[in-house]
């Protein structure tokens, strides 16, 4: 009897101190996602204009990439990459079903219900799982958060622009899990109601993992800003001297939410065994107030002002503080990624795009290999880069399929007369084609691009790899 009551206590002791070191060797997770927010918007990436103290003290305490990408250069498909590791392209969310460029409230498409995303393969890791802000994945049943393997939601469903008319006021749904909670008003006219959204979000997020810390957990803290109309705080207008004065204080702003979720992972010695990421889905609209620095190009372009983004990792005693990471990267790389780090195998008979990138934290100065990176926006591959050469295909496009993407991107797209060729190391700004110096890397690369439109199509021809989602016949506004 006391051999047996003996080595029942052996076992509860090994399965605790087993579960202890699982818990430990897997950090916690928290992408801290920014809306619209340019490469040159942050002091730390060279702004003249913001003042982000808290995300450069988070910058000096670890890890700066200088080429980092989003999944495409506007909102959906790039969270779409986000959650799936895969070009929007290939998971049929690169158009809405109108052909337009991001989903749109009462959106017939939206993540398949059948796609294996990211919070699901953390939560089958044992982890808990919110996300905290803007989802833009669809604002049908089908396609909401709670049913993607997230536990807990708080935010809004899509931009701060599309707000539905009631009572011929432009409204936005802020929704708790599957619920309205509140109803606030939409548009440039009624900026002061979404004055507190980054405020919420900070004070849901800090609250969740505190009611969460004791289990590992996967925090998506999707900020509403800096997108149109931009809002913020009144004391956060006192912390810019950026033209736009309504842009800058919500960039202020999230500086103050950066730094408050980091000072509470501090106080609660959680900081050590969680991993924070700072990024933005796509590049910063220019008109309406953000920088790009030196990049060429804005929102919704595939310049790389359109497409390349600022990206943070912290990590206190893993991540060396005050380092660069010069290598490719991208947030297609998240999802295998985050599930290395939490011991997760993952299918690999679901084909993705992305790669783990894990060991880019811990020794960010070695060189890589070159991988490709394929730039599908508006449902057409539209650029390619390989190692420091990058391949603009604007210029080979017919004169159908420039309607095409002038419909989608609402005339913002420019054709050049030619295919360019731009060197990004020598030349960040593709200010200098130099595809006549060069013809042997035009062919390498417009063979890669051959390739990768084989197997995705282009527009509504699909290719064999394309993952099509599901298409709802007659959807409802929220609301409704």
């Amino acid at each position: 009897m006391k051999f047996i009551l003996l080595s029942s206590i052996l076992v509860q002791l090994y399965t605790s101190i087993t579960l202890t070191q699982e818990k430990a060797d897997r950090p916690n997770i928290i992408l801290i996602f920014c809306d619209d927010l340019g490469y040159g918007d942050l002091s730390g990436y060279g702004s003249v204009w913001n003042q982000t103290p808290e995300i450069d003290k988070m910058m000096v305490e670890g890890l700066r990439f200088t080429q980092f990408y989003a999944g495409a250069p506007v909102c959906t498909p790039s969270r779409a990459g986000l959650m799936t590791g895969s070009y929007a392209r290939r998971v049929d969310l690169d158009l809405d079903a109108a052909n337009r460029w991001v989903l749109f409230p009462k959106s017939q498409k939206g993540i398949n219900p059948d796609e294996v995303v990211m919070p699901e393969i953390l939560k089958d890791a044992g982890y808990a799982t919110a996300i905290i802000g803007k989802w833009h994945l669809g604002d049908q049943r089908e396609f909401l958060p709670m049913n993607h393997g997230f536990d807990f939601w708080y935010g809004l469903p899509y931009s701060n622009d599309m707000g539905i008319r009631v009572n011929d006021e432009p409204t936005l749904p802020l929704m708790r899990n599957k619920e309205i909670v509140e109803r606030i008003k939409g548009g440039a006219k009624n900026r002061e109601h979404q004055a507190t959204l980054t405020q919420k979000y900070t004070e849901a997020t800090v609250k969740w993992i505190d009611e969460n810390k004791e289990q590992p957990f996967f925090l998506y803290l999707s900020h509403t800003m800096p997108h149109v109309p931009v809002a913020a705080r009144e004391a956060f207008y006192q912390q810019t001297n950026h033209p736009n004065s309504h842009y800058g204080a919500s960039v202020a702003e999230i500086s103050w939410s950066t730094g408050e979720i980091l000072d509470y992972l501090k106080e609660t010695q959680l900081a050590e065994n969680t991993l924070v990421i700072f990024t933005s889905d796509n590049g910063g609209a220019v008109k309406f107030g953000a920088s790009n620095g030196v990049l060429k190009g804005n929102k919704g372009l595939v310049y790389e002002g359109g497409i390349r983004v600022p990206f943070i990792a912290w990590w206190p005693g893993k991540i060396a503080p005050g380092t660069t990471c010069h290598a490719q990267a991208s947030v297609l790389d998240l999802l295998p990624t985050f599930a290395s780090l939490a011991n997760r195998e993952i299918d690999r008979k679901i084909k993705r795009d992305g790669t783990d990138i894990s060991s880019y934290f811990f020794d960010p100065e070695k060189v890589r290999e070159a991988r490709p990176f394929f730039y599908w926006h508006a449902g057409y591959l539209m650029a390619v880069r390989n190692g420091d050469w990058k391949l603009n295909l604007l210029g080979e496009f017919s004169a159908q399929e420039r309607e095409n993407i002038m419909k989608s991107t609402y005339n913002l797209t420019r054709f050049p007369e030619n295919i360019e060729l731009y060197n990004l190391k020598e030349d960040p700004g593709e200010s200098l084609d130099v595809s006549d110096e060069h013809p042997e890397m035009v062919d390498r690369l417009f063979k890669m691009a051959q390739a990768e439109r084989k197997a995705l199509g282009q527009y509504e021809q699909y290719g064999p790899e394309v993952r099509k989602t599901l298409l709802i016949e007659n959807p409802k506004y929220l609301f409704d």
